[in-house]
């Protein structure tokens, strides 16, 4: 089965190119394509894709907008964001805010493929650059967030944690876990009240500081 792909892209050269170049490859396809936030929001409720590409400006509004509605709804659609915005300033607000990865336009027709395969399997995908800076912040927290995780968590929290820095949807946690998504959901909201997170942005970047820097080896056997 394919990977379904959707485009949010105001360019609609852009939006066609890249259109070709995705349905070129036997795992991926472009399942639908808007050029502005509320048709989007439309046909990525019917359609549910994959994958999602998002352009930081389009004509309505931002992109970064969209990117924020669809983590606040636990959706589970991770997005790849393609700008011509200067990933310096912008890329690490974009993963902020939930997106999963961040590429150049510039770079996208040697880029994207990778990356669309490399977010697909639970990854971030961004620059060595911007990954090395990420991570630098990151490595100064890793101790207190794994004692933190360790100290206040139950075994079954532990488990959805790991599983969401796996870049698991909650569908997929339950699924492994054998309990319905909406128990994930209750479990989402538990770890972000334990953890005084705010946000399922911020859920997401703990967990993944959690696989990355304080996985205890019994977690990481199972």
């Amino acid at each position: 089965m394919k990977s379904q792909v959707y485009i949010v892209e105001d360019h609609p050269i852009f939006s066609m190119g890249m259109s070709e170049l995705i349905n070129q490859e036997e795992d991926l396809q472009v399942c639908g394509t808007a050029d502005n936030i509320a048709r989007a929001r439309t046909e990525i409720k019917a359609l549910k894709p994959h994958l999602i590409i998002v352009d930081l400006s389009l004509k309505d509004s931002q992109g970064i907008d969209l990117i924020r509605e669809l983590d606040k709804s636990n959706s589970g659609i991770p997005v790849l964001v393609l700008s011509m915005h200067d990933e310096a300033i912008h890329a690490e607000r974009c993963i902020q805010a939930g997106a999963r990865g961040y590429i150049m336009k510039q770079e996208a027709s040697d880029l994207v493929i990778g990356a669309l395969r490399h977010i697909l399997a639970g990854n971030i995908h961004v620059s060595s650059k911007i990954m090395n800076k990420m991570v630098n912040k990151l490595t100064g927290r890793a101790d207190a967030a794994a004692l933190s995780a360790a100290t206040l968590l139950s075994d079954r929290e532990l488990e959805v944690l790991t599983l969401i820095g796996r870049g698991c949807s909650s569908a997929e946690i339950a699924e492994k876990l054998h309990i319905s998504a909406k128990t994930i959901g209750t479990y989402r909201e538990r770890l972000k009240d334990k953890l005084g997170l705010k946000h399922g942005a911020e859920l997401v970047r703990y967990a993944v500081l959690w696989v990355e820097f304080g996985m205890p080896d019994a977690l990481e056997k199972n």
